[in-house]
């Protein structure tokens, strides 16, 4: 009940973050015309401020991340020891969200390719942001490279890796320590992941407070975009919505592909049985809210009994979001472009590493929520900037809805895919 509470809130609040952010822009593009050196002062106090709220919101990012990948991979393994069907639920979701973020990284690429950031653009919105931002483009250099990668996975003070944003490691340490504790004895294991997820929902209820900010926190850093780069900067939020989504809706038609192909079912078929929890879930944001839609299409339209729907689809709502990193690796990747950042086969390959465990990390609440928690851990593995995050995270509420529309395609396809041999037998 407090999560729908908290997803409604969310919800809410988009619109006013959007609103943040145009005034924000707004308001600094004016203070910039008028040429007032006390409105000015005093805007750049405020766009201060907005740094704090940044802050804010990352320090919650390692806690979370750890404590979210314990508790995921302890659940998955309990999952897989339920039965035949989970576990091979399980393994098709692996095999999905490896294509996923191999897809991830062409498409996002290819897409800058045919649609790059306007060079003169590019700088007119990175002129918005921090200072510090060029020291942060300078460390990217140190994650540059096979052997800094390899060095990265296994560093010898994780607190140290932490500390210095080794995001990398501290994903690493925790798959490792998740699977340890899925070895050790049930009434050990238990109370282990039940502090796990008190410290991930502890860590919930502060970005709860911080998003209660976010607003002021939005126009504070957005004044500063306004304040340095006018108005011309909407274009260029504009095309990243663009490319995300196109993204995402890429992934999405690949998926239908996939469902036919592999799950052995109709186009039409297929279509018309995902239709309505698609509608569900653009009108909610929630793939939990079309669960109950997703049940009932699964069992009357794609032949699957209610036994083997009730079990995969819940379980594919808790830990498979098949889009999780084809979005959050398109920001990472739009800001790499954007701060004229070259990515290496070894950055790739630590940011898409890093996106795949996110995947099973990631809260099911909406995109608003997690977003940074999301996004953060694979930009600190790829060495870019955080500071253009809190920007992008105004203008979330559009993908995010391409991000749920996905995800309840993919759970439908899954379980079809999971009973496909059993229902052509009937069939």
């Amino acid at each position: 009940m407090a999560r729908s509470r908290f997803t409604a809130f969310v919800t809410s609040l988009s619109f006013f973050v959007i609103v943040a952010l145009v005034a924000g822009v707004g308001v600094g593009a004016f203070a910039q015309s008028a040429d007032l050196p006390w409105l000015t002062g005093t805007l750049g106090v405020i766009e201060s401020l907005g740094q704090v709220w940044l802050n804010a919101l990352r320090i919650t990012v390692m806690p979370l991340v750890f404590s979210l990948l314990v508790t995921g991979i302890v659940s998955i393994a309990d999952a897989a020891a339920t039965g035949r069907i989970a576990g091979r639920a399980l393994m098709v979701f692996a095999v999905l969200l490896v294509g996923a973020t191999v897809y991830a990284i062409l498409a996002g690429l290819g897409l800058l390719a045919i649609w790059p950031i306007d060079p003169e653009a590019g700088r007119d919105l990175l002129a918005g942001v921090s200072a510090d931002t060029a020291a942060t483009v300078g460390a990217a250099a140190h994650t540059d490279g096979l052997r800094a990668f390899l060095n990265s996975l296994a560093p010898s003070n994780l607190i140290k890796a932490a500390a210095d944003d080794g995001v990398l490691a501290v994903v690493v340490f925790a798959v490792a320590f998740g699977f340890a504790a899925t070895r050790i004895r049930t009434d050990l294991r238990r109370p282990l992941a039940g502090f796990f997820e008190a410290v991930a929902e502890t860590m919930v209820v502060i970005v709860h407070w911080v998003l209660l900010a976010a607003p002021f926190g939005v126009f504070a850093l957005a004044l500063g975009v306004g304040l340095r780069a006018g108005l011309g900067v909407a274009g260029t939020l504009a095309q990243y919505v663009a490319i995300l989504c196109l993204s995402q809706l890429g992934l999405i038609l690949l998926t239908y592909l996939v469902a036919v192909v592999w799950g052995r079912v109709p186009l039409g078929r297929f279509a018309r049985a995902v239709a309505p929890a698609q509608v569900v879930a653009v009108s909610t944001q929630s793939s939990l809210a079309s669960l109950p839609v997703m049940i009932e299409r699964a069992r009357d339209w794609l032949g699957v009994p209610q036994a083997t729907g009730g079990l995969v689809l819940p379980l594919a709502v808790a830990v498979f979001r098949i889009t999780s990193p084809v979005a959050n690796l398109g920001v990472c990747l739009y800001v790499a472009q954007l701060h004229g950042i070259e990515l290496s086969l070894g950055v790739l390959v630590a940011g898409g590493l890093t996106a795949l465990a996110v995947s099973i990390a990631s809260v099911g609440l909406p995109g608003q929520v997690s977003f940074f928690a999301s996004v953060g851990p694979i930009a600190l593995a790829m060495g870019l900037p955080l500071e253009m995050l809190p920007l992008l995270l105004a203008v979330e509420v559009i993908p995010d809805i391409f991000r749920t529309v996905g995800n309840v395609t993919a759970d439908l396809a899954v379980t079809r895919i999971v009973q496909g041999r059993e229902v052509t037998a009937e069939e």
